[in-house]
């Protein structure tokens, strides 16, 4: 059977929040099957347990965040789609604040960290949801409109469309579509980095957000150009972030999907419509396993084998 995934060892990392600017110590520890990944604040007088799951968002402002109040955790995007990316299915991260830690702004500090933890294959199969009809949900009108939707596909593939209307995200391409079956989320995906504005800084701080932003775990850019000395690491490393980001949101549906995915101008709060949409359509998916890896479709054969 194809079977479910976790890390052979324990792994450990500091870093600092992007919206909080506080340090906050990660751990990384194997799980048992069907447990998921699982979030634990272990800093706070009794540890609470947060789920992965798309019904725990309670914030979409720049990042998705699980939970409220004292029992939340947020910016847990690049990490999961780092999960998703190498398919690890159980999990218990460990945090000492409330922000899971920005490392360079993308997901690839967490893939070596997973990687050097090893991963490991359970004795229970991997369970996938399938999606059997296409789900949408938009926001706006006309040139405004923002959308996302999932369609039914034998594997797994994003296409992403962004709009900015600046000049340094203008010169580069506004498109992107990854399909997993022939592309490598390690290598296209994994090292693009999230990105702001200058003069977005003050107003995103005066709301509690960005407080640990820097030119070393983002794009920063002015009014026309990146300010970051080594440039961009892909010719399209912002239209890829989204679909980064896109890749750890959908994993909050808690099961790798069989689908296409395709969005224009979406971001955390559709995302999360659209998992929560296709979650409350049973008759839209099916929850599906597989004989073997070797039976399974090819976008989960390639990256996902083990070294």
């Amino acid at each position: 059977m194809f079977r479910q995934r976790t890390l052979k060892n324990l792994v450990k990392t500091t870093g600092v929040g992007l919206h909080s600017g506080r340090r906050v110590e990660l751990t990384l520890r194997p799980a048992a099957p069907d447990t998921g990944i699982v979030f634990h604040r272990v800093d706070l007088p009794e540890v609470v347990d947060i789920p992965a799951q798309a019904a725990m968002v309670r914030d979409t402002r720049m990042a998705s965040v699980l939970g409220e109040g004292a029992g939340r955790v947020s910016t847990v995007e690049h990490l999961m789609s780092a999960l998703a990316g190498l398919g690890i299915d159980n999990l218990h991260v460990d945090l000492t604040a409330e922000e899971v830690p920005i490392m360079d702004g993308s997901a690839a500090t967490f893939i070596y960290l997973l990687r050097s933890a090893g991963i490991e294959e359970q004795n229970a199969p991997k369970k996938f949801l399938r999606v059997l009809k296409t789900v949408e949900v938009s926001e706006g009108e006309g040139p405004q409109a923002k959308w996302a939707r999932l369609e039914p596909y034998d594997g797994f593939a994003l296409a992403f469309s962004i709009d900015f209307r600046h000049p340094a995200i203008n010169s580069t391409s506004n498109f992107a579509e990854i399909d997993f079956s022939t592309q490598s989320y390690v290598k296209e995906i994994a090292r693009a980095r999230t990105f702001g504005f200058v003069n977005e800084v003050e107003a995103l701080r005066s709301m509690g957000l960005a407080r640990g932003g820097s030119l070393d775990n983002a794009i920063v850019m002015d009014e026309y150009r990146v300010l970051n000395s080594d440039g961009l690491r892909y010719d399209d490393e912002f239209v890829k972030h989204k679909i980064l980001d896109a890749v750890g949101d959908l994993y909050l549906i808690g099961k790798p999907l069989v689908a296409r995915y395709v969005a224009c101008k979406s971001g955390h709060a559709l995302n999360n419509q659209l998992a929560l949409s296709l979650l409350a359509q049973k008759d839209a998916w099916e929850i599906v396993t597989y004989s073997s890896q070797a039976d399974a479709p090819a976008a989960f054969q390639q990256e996902w084998k083990l070294a």
